[in-house]
């Protein structure tokens, strides 16, 4: 099965984020320890399904990461909502395993990339023809699930 196409939710001018859906740009991105990541840049989308596959993070400069590889995508469905602080929590990272974690650097994103990205959040990739129907990338966990 071929990949299929994703792109940035500004590069799209007929998609927009559901109505009852925050929109996450801007928001800050905090590990399992609570600390800040960095914040949501970006989501990438696809509009085939109409349905965001990953946030696009831009860490904080604090990591000391070269001005290429200062993004990380994540997953969907491997964070969640925390709208009264504007945070999106992601409880397989922190301020230590994000500096393993693979950098994303604007280029089209291979499934050998999506396969590394799952594995650094402790998740085993599925061999499922239908890649985005694991549960990492459900769009509707990540708008329903609220960080406690």
């Amino acid at each position: 099965m071929e990949t299929p196409v994703l792109r940035r939710l500004r590069d799209l001018t007929d998609f927009e984020v559901a109505d009852d859906n925050p929109d996450v740009r801007g928001w800050t991105v905090r590990g399992n320890d609570g600390q800040a990541l960095g914040t949501v840049f970006e989501l990438i989308v696809d509009p085939d399904a109409m349905n965001v596959r990953y946030l696009d993070v831009e860490l904080d400069s604090r990591f000391h990461i070269n001005e290429h590889e200062n993004h990380i995508l994540l997953p969907i469905g491997a964070a969640s909502l925390d709208e009264e602080g504007d945070n999106v929590f992601v409880p397989a990272l922190n301020a230590e395993s994000v500096l393993n974690y693979p950098p994303y650097i604007e280029i089209q994103i291979t499934r050998e990339y999506e396969e590394a990205m799952l594995r650094a959040l402790g998740k085993e990739p599925t061999a499922n023809p239908r890649f985005y129907e694991q549960e990492s990338f459900d769009t509707d966990s990540f708008y329903s699930r609220r960080a406690s």
